[in-house]
């Protein structure tokens, strides 16, 4: 049997920009994404620390050292730049995979820097 798990997770995170007119997704930092393994395209679960929203979405590869996260298309009315988010990813493992997997997950700071990253 397979069980959705948290692979990977970006934890308060700002949004720096919103940009309704564009077809959807979320636009992450690349050196963020490659940090706990997303990659572009990957479905992700964004929650909203400021709001309580919470939507699904796909990423787009941000430049890297930017540290932009955007949100795009009708996801840029779930949340104001400034706004606290998380970002999670899964991946369907069995279940003895899941009580040994690790998620990648990191902390980040107000400027969307890694200030700490750890395994679970």
């Amino acid at each position: 049997m397979f069980i959705e798990f948290c692979k990977s997770k970006i934890a308060y995170g700002r949004i720096t920009e919103a940009e309704l007119f564009y077809e959807g997704s979320i636009t992450i930092d690349e050196d963020l994404m490659k940090a706990v393994d997303i990659i572009p395209g990957e479905k992700v679960e964004v929650l909203n620390v400021n709001n309580g929203n919470r939507f699904n979405t796909y990423t787009i590869l941000g430049e890297a050292g930017s540290g932009i996260i955007c949100l795009n298309g009708p996801a840029a009315r779930l949340g104001l730049v400034g706004d606290q988010i998380i970002i999670l990813s899964y991946a369907l493992l069995e279940q003895k995979e899941a009580r040994e997997f690790k998620p990648k997950i990191i902390h980040l700071d107000e400027n969307n820097r890694i200030h700490s990253k750890e395994k679970k």
